[in-house]
């Protein structure tokens, strides 16, 4: 009894811990931004104490401010001039362009976002894994290997920001009908928190 008591005490309590515990960090890291105000405008000259969470809201000012300014014709050509400048430094050019190609590739919803959750044999046939499609793949490496290549992403456990692009036959991917977000799921839980309702792969070779 007391054992059944412990574990369902730990099933609320650990996942509840964790998140209470990286809304901490966060909300702790995103009021760092009230630096980027002057000392008379902080919540602490105003109001003569701490706000939690105040940085959200100058966060939230700066980036509706920053797409305001960006989405007018003179913002972009002010921003298009900041990144020929950035352009020109060369460890900053390389970190800056990474960055700028991996949140576009996120937010922008365009051809370069992950399109649908896929099934694929790696690392070796008989064994499958899960990956997410990224986008058709290099015409160079289909050339190379004389067969159509989609570009697959299999994601790494817990952890999904690391893992391998393949390029992979187009004939050799499964489709699964799940959604990015229940296949991202599945693999942060370790494979513990499959989709409600999961259906056979549709047949290989299913368009994109």
């Amino acid at each position: 009894m007391i054992r059944r008591w412990l574990i369902a005490g730990l099933l609320v309590w650990v996942p509840l811990g964790a998140t209470l515990l990286v809304i901490h960090f966060l909300v702790g890291l995103a009021d760092t931004s009230q630096l980027l105000l002057p000392s008379e405008l902080r919540p602490d000259a105003l109001f003569g104490f701490h706000v939690p969470g105040f940085g959200l809201i100058v966060i939230a000012v700066l980036v509706l401010g920053t797409g305001a300014l960006a989405a007018n014709v003179l913002g972009q050509r002010v921003l298009s001039a900041g990144e020929r400048l950035l352009a020109r430094v060369p460890l900053v050019r390389s970190v800056y362009g990474s960055m700028k190609k991996i949140t576009e590739a996120v937010f922008s919803g365009g051809s370069m976002s992950f399109r649908r959750v896929v099934l694929i044999e790696y690392p070796r046939k008989g064994i499958w894994s899960i990956g997410f499609l990224a986008g058709d793949g290099m015409t160079e490496v289909s050339k190379a290997v004389g067969s159509d290549c989609v570009s697959v992403f299999v994601p790494t456990t817990p952890n999904p920001t690391s893992g391998f692009i393949l390029q992979v036959p187009r004939a050799e991917v499964r489709m699964l009908p799940i959604s990015i977000e229940d296949g991202m799921r599945y693999v942060i839980s370790l494979g513990m928190a499959p989709p409600d309702a999961p259906r056979s792969p549709d047949s290989p070779g299913a368009s994109t």
